[in-house]
């Protein structure tokens, strides 16, 4: 009987735990939205702030392409743009013309340059069989030197999918940089 009392008093004591730490959680989970929905609503109004804040919804971050989707066919005027030389801290945009080649509507749902300083910009709307329409991408040279290539990853309606871009250049470095820092003396050694 002691053992039947004492299963039973172990039984309430989790279950009261377990009641105790559902509403925590909801608490906590309900502080997170909130979060989100703050960050949300500034980043609505302050467009520094959306560029700082992350996704808050995963699918948003990493679309992709329904595969039952009909399919279609683009050609690009070119795959691949040389910038040719620029000075170090330079902007550089390029748009890369298309046509949509096939019979269905084009439709991109994402294009994401492989790191921060290459932002695409891209026709968020179907784009029609025959229609042409392009992506703008913009490299930031800030920070970078010597030769520089980078790619665009498009992921659309079409077949072959994904399509990718590239922008490729040499960015030489700013002589007055290496002017302005301090010469380094090297002392004889004493004897």
């Amino acid at each position: 009987m002691k053992k039947l009392f004492f299963v039973s008093a172990i039984c309430f004591a989790v279950s009261l735990v377990s009641c105790k730490s559902e509403p925590k959680t909801d608490a906590a989970a309900a502080g997170t939205e909130t979060a989100a929905a703050a960050a949300d609503a500034s980043a609505a109004t302050d467009p520094a702030a959306a560029a700082a804040t992350p996704a808050t919804d995963p699918a948003a971050a990493e679309q992709t392409v329904d595969p039952d989707m009909p399919k279609t066919t683009v050609q690009f005027a070119e795959l691949e743009y040389d910038f040719g030389k620029v000075k170090a801290g330079e902007m550089v945009t390029h748009e890369y013309k298309f046509k949509n080649t096939g019979k269905e509507p084009l439709i991109i749902s994402s294009a994401k340059g492989s790191c921060g300083c290459t932002v695409p910009e891209y026709p968020k709307e179907p784009i029609a069989p025959g229609a042409s329409a392009a992506i703008k991408v913009q490299f930031d040279s800030k920070g970078k030197s010597g030769k520089q290539t980078k790619t665009v990853t498009l992921q659309a309606n079409t077949d072959p999918n994904p399509t990718r871009l590239t922008i490729k250049g040499d960015v030489e470095g700013d002589p007055n940089a290496a002017a302005a820092a301090p010469a380094v003396q090297v002392q004889p050694a004493a004897k």
